[in-house]
C-alpha cells in the first residue's frame, strides 16, 4: 500500500497525546509508586528522572525516527532503514510484534480487573453488594469476562483508524486522566496520614541508592515509556515529515513522567492514609507487603475505611486506572494491525476483529492456567522481549542505519539541527552508551 492512504496523526496534540497514552499506563500508575515505595521512596524517584533522560529519552527519539523513516509497519519499516538485512528486519518486524500481542494479552487480563473494581464501586454505590462481591473477587469466569469486555473496548477504538479513533480517543481521554488525578491527589492531601507518605516520596535518602535500585529505575524508566515493543515506532510512522523528532519525544516523555510523578503523588499518601486507617502495608522488617497488588488490596482497604465518600473516591480511581490501560493497550493492539494491513492487504475492520480474536484466545489459555502461565508471560515480554529488542533499534539506529540517512531524516522538522547540541551527543550516545545501559538492565 502507498504511504499516502496510511493514517497520519492531524494534529501535534493529538500525537503527543496518543504517545503519552501509549507510554501512560499500568506502569507507571501502579508500576512506578510500587517500585518507588519498595526501592526508599525519593531515593528512587530521583534516580528515575535521571533515568529517563539518560536511557529512555535518547531511545524514545531512536524508535520514533525508524518509524517516521519507514512510514510503515515495523516491518516494512526495520527492511528499509536494513535494506542489506532484509530477513533479519522481517524476523524482528515479526518478533516486535509478537512480543506486543503477549503484553497485551495479560495486560488485557490486569485491564479487566479494573473493569471489575470500577464496576464492583458503582454497583456498591447503587446497592447491589452480591454483584460487587462477584465482580471484584477472583475466579476464572469473572477474570474471563472481564478480559473480553477490556478486549472489546480496545478493538472497538483500534477499528475506528488512526485519526478518529486512536487520536481522539487519546485526545479526549489524556485530559480527563490529568483532571482525575488532580483532584484524587487534592483529595488525599486532605485525609490523616498523608503527609506521611509525601514525607517518603519528596524527601530523599540517598544511602538507599544501590546498584539494584538503578537497575530497577533504569528498567522502570525504559518500560514506562512502552519501549522496545514497536508501539511508539508504529505511532513515528503516523507523524508528518515536517514535525521536530528531538523536540515531540522531548515532549512524550514530559507527560509521561509528570503522570508518574502524579501517581506517586497519589499513591505514596494513600499508603500511609491506608496504614492510619488501620491496614497493613508494611511488614515487621519494612518490607512492602502485597507489592504486586497494591493498587487492588491497600487501596481498596482505604477506600472502605472512609465510608460512602471512599466508594465514590474509589470509582473515580479506578475510572482513572481503566483510561490508563485503555491508552496503552489500544497501542499494543495497533502494532500487529498496522502489519497484517499493509503485509496482507487487509482492510483495518478485519484486521482487527481477527487480531483481537487471537490475543482474547491466548488471555483466555492464560486465564484457565493462571498459576502456570500469567507471570511467564510477563516475565518472557518485559524482562527479556522489551529490552532485547530495545537493544537491537540502538544497534539499527547506531550502527546499521547510514549516519547521514538518519540526520536527513530528522533535519525535515529540525533544520537546524547540526548546530544544536542533539546532534553533537546523540548519534554516539545511541550507538555506545544506550546498549551499554540496555544490557545492564537486561543481566541484572
Amino acid at each position: 500500500m502507498a504511504s499516502n492512504s496510511r493514517g497520519q496523526f492531524s494534529s501535534k496534540f493529538g500525537f503527543i497525546m496518543a504517545a503519552a497514552g501509549s507510554a501512560v499506563g499500568l506502569g507507571n500508575i501502579w508500576g512506578f509508586p510500587t517500585q518507588t515505595a519498595s526501592n526508599g521512596g525519593a531515593a528512587f524517584l530521583f534516580v528515575y528522572l535521571a533515568m529517563v533522560c539518560v536511557l529512555a529519552y535518547p531511545m524514545l527519539v531512536a524508535e520514533l525516527t525508524i518509524g517516521r523513516y519507514g512510514q510503515s509497519n515495523p516491518i516494512q519499516s526495520l527492511k528499509k532503514v536494513w535494506p542489506k538485512g532484509k530477513v533479519g528486519a522481517v524476523i524482528l518486524g515479526i518478533t516486535a510484534m509478537t512480543v506486543a500481542s503477549l503484553i497485551l494479552s495479560f495486560y488485557a487480563i490486569v485491564a479487566g480487573w479494573l473493569v471489575g473494581a470500577f464496576a464492583g464501586s458503582g454497583l456498591e454505590i447503587l446497592g447491589m453488594d452480591a454483584a460487587a462481591e462477584w465482580v471484584t473477587s477472583f475466579g476464572d469466569s469473572r477474570n474471563l469476562l472481564l478480559m473480553v469486555i477490556f478486549m472489546a473496548m480496545t478493538a472497538h477504538v483500534v477499528k475506528n483508524g488512526v485519526h478518529d479513533g486512536i487520536e481522539a480517543w487519546s485526545s479526549r481521554l489524556m485530559p480527563i486522566l490529568f483532571i482525575l488525578f488532580g483532584v484524587l491527589i487534592l483529595y488525599i492531601f486532605t485525609q490523616e496520614g498523608a503527609m506521611e507518605g509525601l514525607e517518603m516520596y519528596l524527601i530523599p535518602d540517598f544511602s538507599m541508592i544501590t546498584p539494584k535500585l538503578l537497575v530497577s529505575a533504569m528498567g522502570q524508566s525504559f518500560f514506562s515509556l512502552s519501549l522496545g515493543c514497536a508501539t511508539i515506532m508504529v505511532y513515528g510512522s503516523y507523524l508528518s515529515k515536517n514535525v521536530n523528532l528531538p523536540k515531540t519525544a522531548m515532549q512524550v516523555a514530559m507527560v509521561d513522567t509528570a503522570v508518574a510523578i502524579g501517581a506517586g503523588l497519589l499513591i505514596l499518601p494513600a499508603m500511609f492514609v491506608a496504614k492510619h486507617n488501620g491496614v497493613e502495608i508494611f511488614s515487621a522488617t519494612g518490607e512492602l507487603l502485597s507489592s504486586d497488588t497494591l493498587v487492588f488490596t491497600v487501596l481498596p482497604a482505604m477506600f472502605h475505611t472512609m465510608g460512602t465518600m471512599g466508594t465514590v473516591v474509589s470509582l473515580v480511581f479506578f475510572l482513572l486506572m481503566m483510561i490508563a490501560a485503555l491508552t496503552s493497550s489500544i497501542s499494543m493492539l495497533e502494532v500487529p494491525v498496522a502489519c497484517a494491513i499493509e503485509e496482507l492487504n487487509q482492510k483495518r475492520t478485519t484486521a482487527v476483529i481477527w487480531i483481537a480474536g487471537v490475543i482474547t484466545a491466548i488471555s483466555a489459555i492464560i486465564v484457565f492456567n493462571f498459576g502456570a502461565l500469567f507471570g511467564l508471560v510477563i516475565k518472557v515480554t518485559t524482562v527479556y522481549g522489551q529490552p532485547l529488542l530495545g537493544l537491537c533499534w540502538a544497534l539499527f539506529v547506531g550502527w546499521l542505519w547510514s549516519r547521514d540517512k538518519v540526520l536527513q531524516e530528522i533535519k525535515q522538522g529540525y533544520p537546524e539541527l547540526e548546530k544544536g547540541l542533539f546532534w553533537k551527543i546523540w548519534p554516539w550516545y545511541v550507538r555506545v552508551v544506550c546498549p551499554i545501559l540496555m544490557l545492564m538492565v537486561f543481566f541484572a
